[in-house]
């Protein structure tokens, strides 16, 4: 059987088609925030905020809730503002904030799990949390459906409001003087990341979140100079490198997120090749 052939055989099964659809607009909404995140000198917060909402799964698990959403969500929501709006005033700042969330939040999830687990293969859990083995491809079909919903938002208020992400991302207190409601924006910036964060688990895993934020803007910028060329062309790695990722990882059995962050990582070293022989690095 040749590789199109299992392809089109796999793709017989709505649960494959459901990992691509899903995969792909995560993809597209972290690549577009990405590049905000990386401008502003906060590449790790996806890394801090997945975290958080391994810490709040593992309490979701352990209180046997049915829709686990229901508290990953607004804890997940609740520590991005923390970090992005409250940083600045709080005695813990930058990066000491998101390591002190980081770890503490891991390290308490996993040893819940550890206490009041019923599962019988508590290893296989975590492990499929973290690096997103096999749970994008038990997705439901509402599941999906909420994916799109939730992605289809973070797209349209990047779109409306993309020339204030702008002057937010670039140069916040200018945008202040000028009378820009910044904090707001920034509020903003803090909830849609934490929706992504929240979304991506279910494709790359909790370890593995940063880099299909981070990648893709990195990648970008090693060739493009202009915030909007550096958006487009992150949204194009991120698609391409999500869509071959899943396709990669059926045909040679991967786990699904390591294999699209590998591909990132390929993309990333061709670009910063294409940028250092062209000079055009940004």
């Amino acid at each position: 059987m040749t590789a199109l052939e299992t392809l089109q055989y796999y793709f017989t099964f709505p649960f494959v088609r459901y990992a691509l659809v899903v995969g792909v607009l995560i993809a597209l909404c972290a690549s577009l925030f990405g590049v905000t995140l990386v401008l502003k000198r906060f590449s790790f917060i996806g890394d801090g905020l997945s975290h958080v909402a391994f810490g709040a799964l593992a309490i979701a698990s352990v209180l046997q809730l049915t829709d686990e959403m229901l508290l990953v969500l607004p804890v997940t929501v609740a520590a991005a503002i923390l970090l992005l709006r409250g940083g600045q005033r709080a005695r813990l700042q930058g990066d000491a904030a998101i390591a002190v969330l980081s770890v503490g939040t891991l390290a308490v999830g996993y040893l819940l799990m550890h206490l009041f687990s019923t599962s019988t293969n508590l290893s296989g859990d975590v492990c499929s949390t973290l690096f997103g083995s096999t749970s994008i491809l038990t997705l439901t079909q509402a599941e999906v459906w909420l994916c799109v919903v939730l992605s289809a938002a973070v797209i349209a208020l990047f779109v409306v409001f993309y020339n204030r992400i702008f002057a937010v991302t670039f140069d916040e207190a200018f945008a202040t003087a000028t009378g820009l409601p910044s904090g707001r924006y920034s509020l903003l910036i803090a909830v849609v990341i934490a929706v992504i964060i929240v979304l991506a688990m279910n494709l790359v895993g909790s370890l593995l979140i940063s880099a299909l934020i981070v990648f893709p803007a990195l990648s970008a910028m090693r060739l493009f100079k202009s915030f909007r060329a550096v958006t487009l062309c992150s949204a194009a790695v991120s698609v391409t490198g999500a869509a071959a990722g899943i396709l990669i990882s059926i045909l040679a059995g991967t786990p699904v997120g390591s294999t699209i962050v590998a591909v990132d990582l390929g993309v990333f070293a061709l670009f910063a090749l294409l940028g250092a022989l062209t000079g055009r690095t940004a």
